[in-house]
């Protein structure tokens, strides 16, 4: 009987093994959950991009459903879903703020000069510390945040125009109803 253990002991662990790695390679990478879902939105205070004389704060945001955009100049996947981040903010469905992360001042307005500016105002995180608060570990990365500023979105990597209309346009939907 002990025979028959070596070889069906390995063997379950195996199987046991495989199991797991066929569930994790059907998994959707960009479905990363994030702790902040149903969570009060990180607390900020940055100066806009454009202008740094004024500050935007979370509390500024309360009342109202918005978006928070993370974005940098430098950012390849960024470009990728800029056009359509243009395109969506004139429907006017919801706020759309940017945070420029971990970028050069001139660089991000040059940018949003030559590509279009979709954002009601793009906040300057020059550091990445607001950027880390809100959980950001690669750029872009959009929120959709309530009126009680609670995050109730996470996309992770560019923008879709299937996410916009399957996921977001939904949920703002709701969020506003």
């Amino acid at each position: 009987m002990k025979r028959y253990l070596k070889f069906l002991i390995p063997l379950f662990i195996f199987l046991g093994l495989a199991g797991f790695l066929a569930a994790g390679l059907t998994l959707n990478p960009r479905e990363v959950p994030s702790p902040l879902i149903n969570k009060p939105a990180p607390q900020f205070a940055l100066t806009r991009l454009d202008n740094p004389g004024i500050t935007i704060k979370r509390a500024d945001m309360l009342g109202k459903v918005w978006m928070l955009n993370v974005w940098a100049s430098w950012c390849v996947a960024c470009r990728e879903e800029h056009a359509l981040l243009v395109e969506f903010s004139k429907n006017k469905l919801l706020p759309i703020y940017g945070l420029n992360y971990k970028d050069e001042r001139m660089a991000g307005m040059t940018w949003l000069s030559r590509l279009g500016n979709p954002y009601d105002a793009s906040l300057f995180d020059q550091d990445g510390r607001v950027g880390i608060d809100w959980g950001v570990y690669g750029v872009p990365e959009t929120f959709i945040v309530d009126r009680e500023g609670v995050v109730r979105y996470k996309q992770i990597g560019p923008l879709t125009p299937e996410v916009l209309r399957d996921q977001i346009e939904p949920l703002v939907r709701r969020l506003n109803g």
